[in-house]
């Protein structure tokens, strides 16, 4: 008698909305967010690896959307809408292996007279054969038999593997209260593998159906429910399209050979001084180097090296709010006092020729005798690499462990 009773109700909810065609609105141009470069850096990882809709198609979704966010030419539909806020996910989706599938529920010649039709039978998804079965949903009429939707949907996943999003979308308006126990048979069938959504899509006058669709989005446990127009804005669907198919994952480290983030020439993987500012000359390991080299025993700086130090200079003028010691060494030939002498008058007379270039007042000079060589001191090519002076940036050695 109850089936009786039903079918004689959507009968009449046909007869009372008819089936004549239903205007296609022209939403605004929707700028979805791009989520693939959350996978590709391994910030989030898929979670969902089915998802399946199932749609009001009912005679009130074809009553006009009173809602915000979703400006069209005509005033859309709530049917219209359903569809936009499906071709919004589809466009938002990242590059995922999936299998998709739509469904709906009414009752007319919307739903090829049945309470509920396969839409887009289980596939693999993609944009264009999602976008397909979008479009496969034409009008709205009918009763509300959510009920067969949901049953139907359980059959649809009989053959599916691996975990399952299904979203529902719907005003909540006289929905079949039969909807409950079958959804919680597809839970019981399903178990951890179903996460269930919901998206009312109704007017003010039917904001009780957000309650319905909530309660069924909670029968998973791992769902939840929300309302079309808090999805609206790209970056709002963004956050709701991660919620149902990502979940955080463990960042991929980037490959330090691959980068050079001071642009210095010297790769992350080996540069000592990983900051060093733009166009000062650096050594193999990235540090940055004064070249002066002076003759044995000798402070005096030679005019080859003039260049190198006017580079230094436009370098330090560009940035006056570094501190920088000159520090001079010497190779290992002469007494230890002798060196330290000889190292101190090599880093002034440095120092004094950037100071005039410069005229900063943050420049030191030290010297260090042959306490820090960078090369042998048994040969002479080894001793003049140990003759030289190099640079402390903000407390920071520029050491060339290795000869230029």
């Amino acid at each position: 008698m109850q089936k009786i009773l039903k079918t004689a109700t959507f009968v009449a909810a046909l007869i009372l909305s008819g089936c004549a065609s239903q205007p296609v609105s022209t939403f605004e141009t929707f700028q979805a967010h791009d989520l693939n470069g959350l996978l590709s850096s391994g910030q989030y990882v898929q979670k969902a690896d089915n998802f399946f809709v199932i749609n009001d198609s009912s005679s009130s979704m074809a009553d006009e959307y009173l809602g915000i966010g979703y400006p069209a030419q005509p005033s859309p539909t709530k049917f219209s809408v359903e569809k936009e806020i499906l071709n919004r996910i589809n466009h938002t989706i990242p590059d995922l292996k999936l299998t998709s599938s739509i469904r709906s529920f009414g009752f007319g010649d919307c739903l090829s007279w049945g309470f509920t039709q396969l839409n887009q039978a289980p596939v693999s998804y993609s944009k264009p054969v999602f976008g397909s079965g979008i479009d496969a949903l034409t009008c709205a009429s009918g009763g509300s038999p959510i009920a067969s939707g949901i049953k139907g949907t359980t059959e649809d996943l009989s053959t599916t593997a691996g975990n399952i999003a299904v979203l529902i979308l719907s005003d909540g308006h006289h929905l079949d209260s039969d909807g409950v126990d079958e959804l919680q048979t597809l839970k019981q069938k399903y178990g951890d593998r179903l996460c269930v959504y919901s998206v009312w899509v109704g007017n003010q006058e039917e904001q009780s159906g957000i309650t319905l669709l909530n309660q069924l989005a909670n029968i998973s446990s791992c769902g939840f429910g929300t309302t079309a127009d808090r999805i609206s804005s790209p970056g709002n669907m963004a956050n709701f399209v991660k919620s149902i198919f990502l979940k955080t994952g463990t960042p991929i480290a980037a490959d330090c050979s691959t980068l050079d983030s001071d642009a210095d020439g010297v790769n992350d993987c080996i540069d000592k001084c990983p900051n060093t500012i733009p166009g000062a000359k650096v050594s193999i390991l990235g540090c940055w180097i004064v070249d002066v080299k002076f003759d044995n025993d000798k402070a005096d700086i030679k005019p080859e090296y003039y260049q190198n130090l006017d580079n230094a200079a436009k370098r330090i003028q560009e940035h006056p709010e570094l501190l920088l010691e000159i520090q001079g060494h010497t190779s290992k030939t002469g007494s230890f006092q002798h060196n330290m002498k000889l190292s101190e008058r090599r880093a002034l007379a440095v120092k004094n020729y950037l100071i005039n270039g410069t005229h900063s007042t943050n420049i030191t000079s030290r010297g260090y005798g042959w306490t820090q060589p960078i090369d042998t001191n048994e040969t002479e090519a080894g001793r003049a690499n140990n003759r030289r002076v190099q640079l402390e940036v903000n407390g920071q050695a520029q050491q060339p462990l290795n000869p230029q």
